[in-house]
């Protein structure tokens, strides 16, 4: 048995006069039990005088004129009750309206939360459904290649072709970086590109860079060999061609472009390919137009060690001192290296604090630490590089 609730103290006249406003119950306690109500007046100054003189006149006449309006108080009286029964009536309306609107709520969420359970579940499912076919046709394709003989020729390419590119994607997406941080390495590259007319990207990939381009008001195009990253690509609007970037390169008109830009490709390409990449650029860039090729950095270990084999599509690194003469020999002039994107401090080789050491060993740690600089240099340095080239103007 519940015990019972204690008694609400009763109000004080002291509530009606603080700046908060009172409940209904101590409205209905003031009415029915015909509480006076003092009025308050400031004692101070000329205002306080009058105002004190007047309530004082009021108290003299009050049993005067108290018997000629004692009708209209009994029915004023009344009808502040009357008022306060009513808005009574639509305060516990409006406490049931809010229990109800609260229960609804609570029966949308219970019922939300188990839809989108629902959901998950039927979502794992078809992932994991997905997954077994996708390995089913991996081996189904692997099995046809082994017994390529028997097979009616084109058959399955096709599926190989669509096998491939969406492994790759996925490759991309997982190590490549996010479209937010291509883009932001890629604005490096504006002040070499703005002003110098039409920029072409070879293998321009999911189009940050073209968007980038566009964006900055330089005229691009793009071109790309994988279906999935053309229709990327022509989904933000962005002008590009599939097809082979040798083929378009050879077609083009010497000394239409401004620029040529290609990043995280050279390295797929055989070294011979990389030579003739070059030299076709510079046929195709006007005087003064710019080649610029991005490219893992083999000068750390790390990268030519681990980093660059991630992509099984790579060939091989290319030193820079390599592609640097590749640019020279083709005709370029002011070519410049910059090197990109260092590794992070806590993935690089810790240093001795000095300062933290006794002064006997501090030469010793000295030198351990400058042998410390020198291994992570060669260890870690910077995960990529970018040739930059100029072609020069025309002799007179």
């Amino acid at each position: 048995m519940s015990s019972p609730e204690p008694d609400k103290p009763s109000p004080s006249i002291d509530a009606f006069l603080r700046q908060e406003s009172p409940s209904l119950d101590d409205w209905r306690w003031l009415w029915e039990g015909n509480h006076p109500f003092p009025v308050q007046t400031d004692k101070t100054g000329l205002r306080g005088q009058v105002a004190l003189a007047v309530k004082n006149f009021v108290r003299l006449i009050r049993p005067l004129v108290r018997p000629l309006l004692g009708e209209l108080y009994v029915r004023q009286l009344r009808y502040n009750v009357v008022l306060l029964d009513h808005l009574d009536e639509h305060r516990a309306r409006l406490e049931h309206l809010e229990a109800v609107k609260r229960e609804g709520f609570d029966d949308v969420s219970r019922h939300t939360d188990a839809l989108f359970a629902l959901v998950d579940q039927k979502l794992d499912r078809y992932r994991r459904e997905s997954r077994h076919l996708w390995g089913r046709l991996g081996g189904l394709l692997a099995l046809a290649e082994s017994d390529e003989a028997q097979r009616p020729a084109g058959e399955v390419q096709g599926l190989e072709e669509v096998w491939k590119e969406q492994g790759y994607l996925e490759l991309e997406d997982r190590f490549r970086g996010t479209r937010d941080e291509i883009t932001g390495r890629m604005e490096l590259y504006l002040p070499y590109l703005v002003d110098k007319g039409e920029i072409l990207d070879l293998g321009c990939g999911r189009g940050e860079s073209l968007a980038l381009l566009r964006d900055r008001g330089v005229p691009a195009r793009g071109i790309d060999s994988s279906e999935e990253m053309i229709g990327q690509c022509r989904k933000q609007d962005l002008e590009v061609k599939q097809g082979d970037l040798f083929e378009i390169l050879n077609d083009l008109p010497e000394g239409q472009l401004g620029g040529v830009v290609s990043f995280h490709v050279i390295e797929h390409l055989p070294a011979e390919s990389i030579d003739r990449l070059v030299r076709l650029a510079w046929r195709a860039l006007r005087p003064g137009g710019v080649l610029v090729l991005e490219t893992p950095n083999p000068l750390s270990l790390v990268v030519a060690a681990r980093n660059f084999w991630l992509d099984p599509t790579h060939r091989r690194p290319v030193h820079p001192e390599t592609l640097r003469l590749t640019y020279e020999l083709a005709g370029f002039d002011q070519v410049e290296q910059i090197d990109l994107r260092p590794f992070a401090d806590e993935d690089r080789l810790p240093e001795l604090a000095l300062a933290d050491l006794p002064a006997d060993v501090k030469h010793l740690a000295d030198q351990v630490n400058q042998l410390r600089d020198k291994l992570d240099r060669l260890l870690f340095g910077y995960q990529d590089y970018a040739m930059i080239g100029t072609k020069p103007s025309s002799p007179r």
